[in-house]
This record gives structure tokens, sequence and C-alpha cells, in this order.
């Protein structure tokens, strides 16, 4: 007989846990305890009181809170951070929450609230950071519009005790945490907003931020976010406070750009996020043909403005036609995307180098196109792969300074098995330029490949604080080095995540369900990742990947067999 005692209803339930609760009453049990009545009867009861919600338990530091609307369970969450963070203590005594959200079915039994969706809220909680809110896609569906707080995506996670994955958001404010302030100064450089009022303009003006961004990262002694995480926010009204926050970083450059008559338009203003203030602002005007000195002149009034007067690095190769350096823009977009923007890119590119032989960074970025299509988009072996060797090398000889060509021929060096040529181009791109993700990131895959795991860990780990919102590639990277440490939750997570799903990433995905036992997930993501890539054999992967280590090889082997994958 069904016990008509216990009551069901839809709930969004709260749960909050302090950080280091342990760690605080060993230092100071008095002391902590006052501060968790102050918390409770200061902070969480009344943020509760106002939302109309209920504490439905409460175990030593942690709350479990229950709301009939998941609009005030979050607004009551960030009303209780907010309130939390703001209290004054001492940085060892002070008490920071976690906290989680879900919204489902929950059961009462008249004395305490079960269920599912309580322990998944309980589970949410232990993914936010410490002062952060982490909640599940349902409770984002319902706030969408709602709340005005930012939630940003983090994808697919595995929980703990949990068979299917929870999609999860975060507070942005919980970045500040996951993201601490580098002890440099740190900057991102949003893109420029076109005001030509052509679109046909719009490759110039983003290839000015973009060469913005690697003059900015090629200086010892400041931190730069790389390109593909300031373009999340083009085009959209940005605070750039929040802005910061989400990036990890103290300073926020944004400006506009004009391109009419024959000269460029630039206004800049240059933000310090964390006082609140404007360092400068400032207006530049030159002729198109005088393009790169004003970018040297943004650049320079940066650095100065930032930490005084320092060594600028040696130029790189500048083109001189500007034609080419516009399909150059237009080809810098186009990159790993899929094997038709691969094809439009190596037209453009081609043309580039036709109406300059001698730029260097178009040359690099066709060595690069031609190293993906061998290896990753099924096009033959011969020529390409002697093609990406030889324009790799000449990109480096005709502009030693640039760490993006520096690292592109450390990358094909590696598929070439020349591991110590390989090695010296990355150690290089990195001397020219200690904030080149993509570097960071590309050592990753070389060093996993080698069974440096927990090394391969740390680089992706550098390249993603470089990069937070990067390119599908650098997510299948983390995956992979995941997956070789045999951490396969964490792998799934990671390969589940929009930003790479349905990508070549997805080989790495199959291979991981197979070893996690979902054999039939696992086989339809291989016939899904097939489907993609026609040419795609075990035996192609081992003869092409710079493998060194056996044990490495062989997991990854053991893995694509499972999920089924072609043997040849």
């Amino acid at each position: 007989m069904a016990d008509h005692s216990l009551q069901r209803r839809l709930a969004a339930i709260v749960v909050a846990d302090v950080v280091g609760y342990s760690r605080l009453m060993e230092a100071d049990e008095a002391a902590t305890l006052a501060n968790l009545r102050e918390l409770r009867s200061g902070v969480i009861e009344p943020a509760v009181m106002r939302h109309h919600g209920r504490i439905f338990k409460v175990m030593g530091d942690g709350f479990l809170i229950e709301f009939g609307s998941a609009v005030e369970a979050v607004a009551a969450a960030l009303e209780m951070q907010r309130a939390a963070t703001a209290v004054e203590a001492s940085g060892d005594r002070r008490l920071l929450l976690r906290v989680g959200v879900n919204l489902g079915d929950v059961i009462d039994d008249g004395s305490d609230v079960l269920g599912d969706d309580v322990n998944v809220a309980a589970r949410l909680q232990t993914q936010a950071a410490p002062g952060g809110i982490c909640i599940s896609a349902n409770v984002h569906g319902e706030i969408d519009g709602k709340i005005s707080d930012r939630f940003f995506d983090a994808g697919e996670r595995y929980l703990k005790n949990l068979t299917r994955p929870v999609h999860v958001w975060h507070w942005p404010d919980a970045l500040q945490s996951i993201l601490p302030l580098p002890e440099c100064p740190s900057i991102a450089v949003l893109p420029f907003t076109n005001m030509s009022g052509d679109e046909a303009d719009a490759p110039f003006v983003d290839g000015l931020t973009e060469d913005l961004i690697t003059d900015l990262s090629r200086t010892a002694g400041l931190f730069v976010i790389a390109r593909n995480s300031v373009y999340v926010y083009k085009g959209k009204p940005v605070d750039v406070r929040l802005v910061a926050q989400e990036l990890g970083v103290r300073y926020v450059l944004e400006g506009s750009a004009r391109r009419a008559m024959g000269r460029v338009r630039i206004n800049a203003q240059l933000v310090d996020t964390l006082a609140g203030q404007h360092l400068w602002a400032d207006r530049f005007d030159r002729t198109v043909e005088d393009v790169f000195e004003l970018q040297d002149e943004v650049n320079a009034k940066i650095v100065e403005a930032l930490v005084g007067r320092l060594t600028i690095p040696t130029p790189r190769n500048r083109p001189k036609n500007f034609e080419a350096y516009d399909l150059c823009v237009r080809a810098r977009l186009l990159t790993e995307e899929s094997p038709q923007t691969e094809r439009e890119a190596y037209m453009l590119l081609q043309r580039a180098v036709e109406l300059e032989p001698s730029y260097a960074e178009a040359l690099g970025l066709l060595a690069y196109n031609r190293w993906l299509a061998w290896t990753h988009f099924g096009e033959p072996e011969d020529p390409n792969r002697r093609m990406a060797a030889t324009f790799a090398q000449k990109a480096v000889d005709l502009d030693p300074n640039d760490a993006g060509c520096r690292y592109v021929l450390g990358t094909i060096l590696a598929y070439e098995r020349r591991w110590e040529e390989s090695e010296a181009a990355f150690a290089k791109a990195l001397e020219l330029d200690p904030n080149h993700a993509d570097t960071w990131a590309a050592m990753s895959d070389m060093s996993v490949l080698d069974g440096r795991v927990a090394d391969g860990l740390a680089q992706i780990e550098k390249a993603l604080r470089l990069n937070p919102y990067p390119a599908c590639w650098y997510l299948c990277h983390l995956g992979q080095a995941q997956y070789a440490a045999r951490d396969y939750e964490a792998a799934a997570a990671t390969l589940r995540r929009k930003d790479t799903y349905r990508t070549n990433s997805r080989k790495f995905l199959a291979a991981t369900l197979a070893q996690l036992g979902h054999r039939e997930e696992a086989r339809r993501e291989s016939e899904l990742f097939l489907i993609a890539h026609p040419h795609f054999t075990i035996g192609h992967w081992l003869s092409s990947q710079p493998l060194r280590d056996a044990s490495v090889r062989d997991h990854f082997v053991d893995g694509f067999r499972k999920a089924g994958l072609p043997e040849m």
C-alpha cells in the first residue's frame, strides 16, 4: 500500500556549506562557532525569509533550504553569497559558502525533505567555488531572463554517486575564486567595435584586436588573456567588472575602430576594474599604411600604464601588402573548424602568400593548415606532410621573433619525430611569448603521448588559465590527458562539453565511455565520429601521432578497440 503520509511536490532546493569548516574549527573552535551563528542569524535566515523559503535541515556547517520557486531560490542564494563575502573578518577566519541549487520532485515525510533531487543539489554544492553558486540546467531554464546576474555554462559533469551527467552552470563571481588574479598585471583586450558601418571592415577591426593581444602577450611582466576567450564578448553589451571576474584579470581594454577614406581611427580606454577607474583613454588617427605603427603606439601606452617603461620586444615581421593582411586575418577565424573551413582557409592563405611571399604569419598558418589536412581531415599525407614542414620552417626563417610560427614548427616537428628540435621550438616560443596559450596546450598533447601525463595536465591547465574560453582542441587535449590519467569520469565530462562535443575529440569520448563500461553508448559515439571522419583508423592514428610511450599508446588503443573504432 502507498504511504499517504508522504507528499510529493516540485521544489527548488538550496544546499549551502561552509568552506574549510573542519580546518577552521581545529584552528579556533570558539571563534568559528561564533562566526557560524552570526552567519546563520545575520545572513542565511534573513535571505531565506525574504524569499519565502524554509530551512528544513541543519547539519553542523551545512544548511538545506526549500523554496517554492527557482527564481526565489537563486535570488536568495545570491543574496547570501554577497552578504557572506561582505562580512568583515580576517582572511583565515572568514566563513565562505559553497551553494548548490536544484529544481525537481521531492518527498516530504513531515519532518524532512528527501529524494534524488535533494541529493543532486548537495552534489552541485561540491562543484561550486568558495563564494560561488552552482545550479542545474533545470534551474537555469527557470531563471533565464528573470535574474540579472549572469551564470556561465560549464557543460555536463559526472557527480559523485550519480550515474548520469548533470548539466551545470556557475555564478560568475565564483570564477573570481576559480581564477585568482596573477601576481603580475593582468589584462584582457575586448574585441574592438567596428564603427565604419560596413560589415566588410569587420575582419580588419578584428585583426587590430588580435594583433594588439599578440603584441601585449609578448611583453614580459604581463599576463594577457588569449584571443579566443575575449571573442565570446564580441557584439555584446558588457560590464567590464564582470568580464574581469570571468577571465580572472584586473585590467580591461575596450575600444572602437573605424576604417574610412584611407584612414584608421581608434578610440581606446584602459579600465582598472578593482579600483573602478579609467587609467587612460585616448584617440588615434593614422593612414591605413601606418596601421602597424598605430598598433605599436597603443601597445606601448598600455604597457607604460600597467608596469611603467619596459623593454619592448623586437617587432614581429609586418606585412606590406594590406590585401594579404586582410586575407590572413580572415583565415585566422577559419582554423580548425571543419574540413570545409580548412579548405577555405587554405585558399585565402595561398593568395596571401602569393601577394607577399615573405609574410611569415601567413606561411605559418599555411603550414598549420596543411598539418591539419593530413592529420585530422583525411587529406593525403603526401604532399601535405612535406608542405607543412617546409612552410613552417620557412615562416620561422623569415621571422624568428614570431612565437606563433615557432609553436607551429614545434607541433609539426613532433609529428616528424624530431623530438629535440620540437622541444627547442616550443621553448623558444615561450621565451618570445610566455602568454602563448596555444604553445602550452600543444605541449600538453606532446607530454601525454610521451608518458608524462602529470606534466601534460599541468600544461593544459596553464593554457586554460590563459584562455578560459578556449578553442575546442584545448578541451580535446584536456580530455585526452584525463583519459591517460585514467580519470574517466572527468574525461567524459570534459569531452561532453558543448565546446568540444561533435568534433575530432569524439573518438576520445568513445574510448572513455568504453572504459567506463558504457559499451553501447561508446559504439554510438564511434559511429557518429566516423560520419565526420570516415578515413579514421586505429592504424593511421598510431602511425601519425607522436607517440613515445608504449603504455600510453596501448591504453588509447584499448579504448578505441572497445569502442568499436576500425583497425585499418
